[in-house]
């Protein structure tokens, strides 16, 4: 298996909270009740599988060895994706702090949730294309066997000491739940538009 297949598997995951998010602030947003416990558990899932588990993986492994093996870190893809993972903890930042106010009873939170929310999906969505269809293939290309091996081996240790054992299928059965009290069919992965 290559390094790549791995983080496009975790996207996949990552595409069907995504979902949940737009269902449930469009929900929001047009005056349906949602529970607030969605999002909570959106924000958790995201902190810990989105950004320490899989961000985690890239930051930390993958984009240091594709920099070693010549793609530009501050130039480029990997300057991008970089980016967008702070823009992206910037939006989750924003919707952990207008839940709590409005778990506090502030109504007017509620348009906060949903606008950060949105724009949390709409920069990871994008964001995900752009990893699978450019960034992934440019480092398939440059990383050797042994180089993705290693990477494996080194994503494996970070579930195991960052985010924990079991925390994967854990998230899995979580997002299953909320998919079916959202009535989400079909695991409700995002097709890309292109």
């Amino acid at each position: 298996m290559l390094a790549s297949e791995n983080l496009k598997d975790e996207h996949r995951v990552i595409l069907r909270m995504i979902k949940i998010l737009l269902v449930a602030s469009d929900k929001l947003g047009k005056g349906e009740s949602v529970s607030p416990d969605v999002f909570a558990k959106a924000v958790d899932f995201v902190r810990v599988f989105a950004d320490r588990c899989h961000h985690g993986k890239e930051e930390g492994e993958l984009f240091p060895l594709l920099e070693q093996r010549g793609i530009l870190k501050h130039r480029g893809p990997i300057a991008v994706m970089l980016l967008e993972h702070e823009q992206g903890r910037l939006f989750v930042k924003g919707l952990s702090e207008a839940l709590a106010e409005y778990e506090k009873g502030d109504m007017k939170a509620k348009s906060a949730i949903v606008e950060n929310a949105r724009g949390y999906a709409s920069l990871l969505d994008q964001h995900i294309y752009k990893e699978d269809n450019i960034l992934y293939p440019m480092g398939d290309k440059v990383l050797s066997g042994a180089d993705d091996r290693l990477l494996l081996e080194k994503f494996e240790g970070i579930e195991k000491n960052i985010i924990g054992s079991g925390k994967h299928e854990y998230y899995l059965h979580m997002i299953a739940e909320i998919e079916k009290e959202l009535g989400i069919e079909g695991g409700g992965v995002i097709e890309h538009e292109r």
